[in-house]
């Protein structure tokens, strides 16, 4: 029996002062298929990872009810859902490393508040060794061992990225949602970082990454969404997706695309 779906949403709209920023979304990312959200700015990306991790609904029509599917249920409890769903945002790295008391989470501690859904704080929660031991394994098979001691705010961005991708790893998650996941590292440190998530798809958790740089999406991704206007416009094998027509189209100015060792770029 094939598992169910990661993501299915069949018809889902979701309207902000007014505006449908998601338009009637249908869409189907399969359980084990690497895939990138791609799109430019406005397309609805933020949404629809809002969407999926229940931060936003959808828009209830009594005509075309909508339908949101996660690992092929319609209702979660957040927290549950959370330890199903490893989360990497600039958002969430900004919740850890910002304010005088959020800084000061030590990395080790960060990696652990993952089995409880929490941003670090772990006053009146069950600690156990092996939590504790999980915690720093997931640390090492992002060596990032040395990281454990060292507070949120001392670490530069390369660094508490992989401490927030250990974080998301120890509850043993189905898959791992990037979102616009190199945004503040340099060449170097995202190219370290790249490669520690690529590790991970081959290792078998299944990777949703969300962007509008084509050039973060590593040659695991099998799968590409054009997403423009809340709306996905095509849909298909990477290869097939990542043409200079295509991008062109969906950024709304001419687009070159180049293909080197698995990766893309595009440059106006």
């Amino acid at each position: 029996m094939s598992s169910p779906p990661l993501l299915e949403l069949i018809n889902a709209t979701v309207v902000k002062g007014g505006v449908p920023v998601l338009d009637g979304l249908t869409l189907t990312i399969r359980d084990g298929e690497h895939t990138a959200i791609l799109g430019p700015n406005g397309a609805g990306k933020s949404t629809l990872l809002n969407l999926l991790t229940h931060q936003d609904y959808a828009f209830a029509s009594e005509q075309t009810p909508p339908v949101v599917r996660v690992f092929g249920r319609e209702r979660w409890n957040v927290s549950d859902l959370r330890l199903h769903l490893g989360i990497i945002s600039n958002d969430l790295h900004q919740r850890f490393v910002a304010g005088h008391s959020a800084g000061r989470v030590r990395g080790l501690d960060a990696v652990v508040s993952g089995f409880f859904a929490t941003q670090g704080f772990l006053v009146n929660r069950d600690v156990t060794d092996t939590m504790r031991h999980d915690a720093r394994h997931a640390l090492a098979r992002l060596d990032a061992s040395h990281l454990a001691d060292k507070t949120m705010d001392e670490m530069s961005t390369g660094e508490a990225r992989r401490v927030l991708i250990a974080r998301a790893l120890v509850s043993h998650p189905k898959a791992l949602i990037l979102d616009e996941p190199s945004a503040g590292l340099d060449v170097v440190a995202k190219h370290r970082f790249l490669d520690a998530v690529r590790r991970i798809a081959i290792e078998g958790t299944t990777i949703v990454l969300i962007t509008h740089h084509v050039d973060e999406i590593f040659p695991e991704i099998g799968r590409v969404l054009l997403l423009l206007g809340g709306r996905v416009v095509a849909a298909g094998p990477k290869a097939q997706m990542l043409t200079s027509a295509s991008l062109s189209r969906l950024f709304g100015a001419p687009v070159t695309v180049d293909e080197r060792g698995g990766y893309y770029d595009a440059h106006a």
